[in-house]
């Protein structure tokens, strides 16, 4: 600090709820968000009602930021609920290939530059993406690399290992992708974003080095701006909680589908899988369990008797009904109001119908 000048400082941090950026509002954790610091140049010691008064400001500054941050979820939270609507609604009218030909696409799912549909050995492309050759390389790699998962997310290709990220140039930086089948996969992809980092000191470079004989801070507190390139935005809890229900939809319309309905994807493709289906199912039950149980939306799950089979915390928190109290009961006559019990079971009624 002498360096910069300064003889005595103030700092104080601003906390938030320790879930607040991803809309969850519990209180029983809090994390860092920022620092305020405070300088002055000569020796000055700060009184302490001063300081109570500027925690206080920080803790009311901190509250704010906390239902900003808040507020931006839950909005960002209901576009995507009501984009994934419209595109569950796709596919139950038409085949899997209706999410991109079609309005609203899968780029209006989560924030993106390009978004594609490999489906069949075909190539469907929507805004900045790469080439088919340059996918089909992708895929290969996807499968050689990180065949056992069940997608990949990063804001930076050549991060993840990806040998030919450099061919792709700045347009094609980070990639979410889901896996359907073996063979079909969704992609979105995001441009490089350049970031402006601003240092309080100039960044070491190896030929610089400090005086090693003499104990002192660093020798330069300039002002340093570093340009972060390469990289993308990163994806965001709640897209991934998005694009993973709906490749899960997708899975679902792919294996009800048959060869004489327009809805149907290759039958012949399920019938080289049925050795590997019960794993697959084995898969997809376990990865439906975890998006339940994690995601950011109220989700719960009803059977054909009409009982609760899943319901994950989302839902807890709005209802105020505990998941060992939910599991089990019946969603119109232990759950729902009376008054709304005849419109439930009827609404109820017809989606188990389909």
């Amino acid at each position: 600090e002498a360096n910069m000048g300064s003889i005595a400082s103030l700092t104080l941090a601003v906390t938030i709820n320790g879930n607040a950026e991803e809309g969850v509002g519990g209180r029983n954790s809090t994390r860092l968000w920022g620092l305020v610091v405070g300088h002055h140049t000569s020796v000055r010691c700060v009184p302490f009602p001063l300081r109570y008064a500027s925690e206080f400001l920080m803790q009311a500054f901190g509250l704010q930021l906390n239902m900003e941050l808040q507020l931006a979820s839950q909005l960002s939270e209901k576009r995507v609920l009501k984009t994934q609507t419209l595109l569950c609604d796709m596919l139950l009218r038409d085949s899997p290939t209706g999410i991109v030909t079609q309005s609203p696409s899968i780029m209006d799912l989560v924030k993106c530059d390009g978004a594609a549909l490999y489906h069949q050995g075909r190539y469907y492309p929507l805004g900045v993406t790469p080439t088919e050759a340059q996918i089909k390389d992708i895929v290969q790699w996807l499968l050689t690399f990180h065949g056992d998962s069940t997608g990949l997310s990063t804001d930076s290709l050549a991060d993840a290992g990806y040998p030919e990220a450099a061919t792709l140039g700045d347009e094609v930086c980070g990639m979410a992708v889901a896996y359907i089948t073996s063979r079909d996969f969704l992609f979105w992809f995001r441009s490089q974003t350049a970031k402006e980092i601003k240092w309080g000191g100039a960044k070491h470079h190896p030929q610089d080095k400090d005086d090693i004989f003499k104990i002192q801070p660093r020798s330069s507190f300039k002002a340093f701006l570093e340009v972060v390139k390469s990289r993308s935005l990163p994806w965001e809890n709640a897209e991934m909680d998005a694009i993973h229900s709906l490749q899960l939809i997708l899975r679902d319309s792919i294996r009800d589908g048959d060869g004489g309905n327009s809805k149907a994807v290759v039958e012949a493709e399920v019938r080289a899988m049925e050795l590997h289906e019960m794993d697959e199912l084995s898969s997809v039950a376990r990865e439906m369990i975890r998006l339940i149980e994690t995601a950011t939306a109220p989700i719960f799950a009803v059977g054909v008797d009409g009982l609760i089979n899943g319901w994950n915390a989302k839902v807890a928190e709005l209802t105020e009904l505990s998941i060992e109290e939910a599991m089990g009961k019946s969603l119109v006559r232990d759950v729902v109001h009376k008054e709304s019990e005849e419109i439930a079971g009827k609404l109820l009624f017809h989606a188990l119908k389909g």
